[in-house]
């Protein structure tokens, strides 16, 4: 089965901002619950569907390429609304490539940086940009953004 192990922070100030190439995301769902989700991906030419099942650190992922006519078509049509607009970096750091996430639209001035890891309990170096861990919180699922926007208190 394959696993996405994965944790997930809010950005708290620029210093990750260097000069790292973007690549603009479109995403919307198919379906999402709170242990389920069924995505569409546009990312720059290349489009992906992707499911994922459970919650916390350790997730199962099923991610295939399709076409990209045919993400147009899915995300135009099919996914439900709001869609999700961001820009992904990637950033090196320690030898390791963290993704920040820039939202647009309704979810503008939320950054979010991701680092994939190879175990669970995987020992990592956060860098000084970083802020507080929200890989268990479900308000930061990227489904749950798409349908609820920004979390209140933050």
């Amino acid at each position: 089965m394959p696993l996405e192990i994965e944790r997930k922070f809010l950005v708290r100030s620029d210093d990750w901002r260097g000069g790292a190439a973007a690549v603009q995301i479109r995403q919307g769902y198919l379906a999402a619950s709170p242990t389920l989700s069924v995505r569409i991906r546009r990312a720059g030419a290349l489009a992906f569907i992707t499911v994922k099942g459970g919650q916390g650190i350790v997730r199962t992922e099923y991610e295939y390429p399709i076409p990209p006519d045919e993400a147009d078509e899915m995300l135009d049509t099919l996914c439900a609304r709001p869609l999700l607009e961001k820009r992904r970096y990637v950033v090196p750091v320690a030898g390791a490539d963290w993704e920040v996430d820039e939202f647009e639209g309704a979810l503008a001035g939320l950054i979010v940086a991701e680092i994939e890891l190879g175990h669970a309990e995987q020992t990592i170096e956060l860098p000084s940009w970083v802020g507080r861990e929200v890989t268990d919180d479900p308000r930061y699922l990227n489904a749950n953004l798409a349908k609820s926007g920004l979390p209140l208190d933050d």
